[in-house]
């Protein structure tokens, strides 16, 4: 791992200042969170002057996903984040230190950093027979959370098994697997759900702490409401296919080859609260569920992810259409991610027609009759 933060370290070589280099990866990555400029701008000085703040990492039931998902961020890169805007004091997957050697390293930094540093918790706690299901270094999960939370000045619960329980609390939950804040009732949890989450949702939470020494905006669930917000079916590329009752209705059919909404697949994105649709992974455009023509699953939410069938179709919160509406390319049957207005007659008449298919919804339109000619599919009643 140090190898590789070395050789990745270009910039070193590139004849780029460490003042100026600082700054643009700080600018970079408050960008990516939406950090406004007066912001960025004070953080940059945090950093210049040496002023990083300590993480501690515990993993517990989870499957190295969250870390995985912080690895692949460019802006800033992994060696930018470890070595100069952060000081990630223990994390099983990354730090060097094995067996006694890592034990010891974690008491030094909670002894050292006592009250200031940031405790971020990945993976669900097994509370069933004593929390046997997780030991580390011969102690149970349970007991690491009440050594660690003390002493955390924020604490952070990243992905859904940490947050709500994700994947190991599905029934019947054998390890009576919990979400942490279910452990730590009398603190503030900020949750940053998703199975993976993005991983800019959890540095935009760390940078707003380390500079301004405040939590972000939580929802009622402990969610920062710049991530959290809004469901996925409100910024949805593919939104303006609902809004007109054009639906996919298998994997494969014309419908899912020109881009058509995906709600009649089981797409969860009506109940889904979470960015996935305004902040992709991996830098990569499209680099989510439904960019890839996959329903969303529903992951970050308690009830839904890994609980509900995949096809199984949810409420949708906001089944009328807006008053403005994404552009369709009929050439390439892909809908514009930039969204403009339509006035006149075409909004009018677009708008009827999303009231008019969004009344359908209940009827089941999947049970329309379907025909395709050289034009594509179309709907019959």
């Amino acid at each position: 791992m140090l190898d590789l933060l070395a050789r990745s370290r270009s910039h070193e070589f590139e004849g780029i200042g460490r003042r100026d280099f600082l700054k643009s990866a700080c600018l970079l990555a408050a960008a990516a969170v939406g950090m406004p400029t007066e912001l960025a701008a004070r953080m940059v000085q945090d950093v210049q002057a040496g002023r990083r703040p300590t993480v501690i990492w515990m993993s517990f039931q989870e499957c190295t996903g969250c870390t995985e998902s912080l690895l692949r961020t460019s802006s800033p890169q992994l060696d930018e984040l470890l070595l100069d805007l952060i000081d990630l004091a223990y994390h099983e997957a990354l730090m060097a230190p094995a067996g006694h050697q890592s034990e010891a390293s974690l008491q030094q930094a909670m002894e050292e950093n006592y009250g200031e540093y940031i405790l971020v918790v990945d993976g669900s706690i097994p509370t069933a027979d004593n929390g046997v299901y997780c030991m580390i270094g011969g102690k149970t999960a349970m007991e690491l959370v009440e050594e660690t939370v003390p002493g955390a000045a924020a604490i952070i619960a990243i992905g859904s098994c940490s947050s709500w329980g994700g994947i190991p609390s599905s029934p019947p939950n054998p390890t009576g697997a919990v979400g942490l804040q279910e452990l730590v009732p009398d603190r503030t949890v900020v949750s940053i759900p998703g199975c993976p989450p993005n991983p800019y949702n959890f540095l935009g939470t760390v940078l707003q702490f380390a500079t301004l020494g405040t939590l972000p905006e939580l929802d009622d669930k402990g969610r920062p409401t710049f991530a959290y917000g809004r469901t996925i079916h409100e910024h949805c590329p593919r939104r303006a296919h609902f809004d007109a009752g054009r639906f996919a209705e298998r994997f494969g059919d014309a419908g899912h080859r020109l881009g058509w909404c995906l709600y009649e697949l089981g797409c969860k994105g009506p109940q889904t609260y979470v960015n996935c649709s305004t902040q992709h992974f991996n830098d990569v455009v499209d680099a989510w569920p439904i960019g890839v023509g996959h329903p969303c699953y529903g992951c970050s939410e308690e009830g839904i992810g890994f609980t509900l069938p995949i096809h199984e179709t949810v409420e949708v919160d906001y089944p009328t259409p807006p008053a403005t509406f994404a552009p369709l390319s009929s050439p390439t049957g892909v809908v514009s991610p930039i969204a403009t207005g339509i006035a006149g007659a075409v909004g009018g008449g677009l708008l009827g027609a999303g009231l008019v298919a969004s009344s359908k919804l209940r009827d089941r339109i999947g049970n329309d009759v379907v025909e395709e000619d050289d034009d594509g599919p179309s709907k019959e009643g």
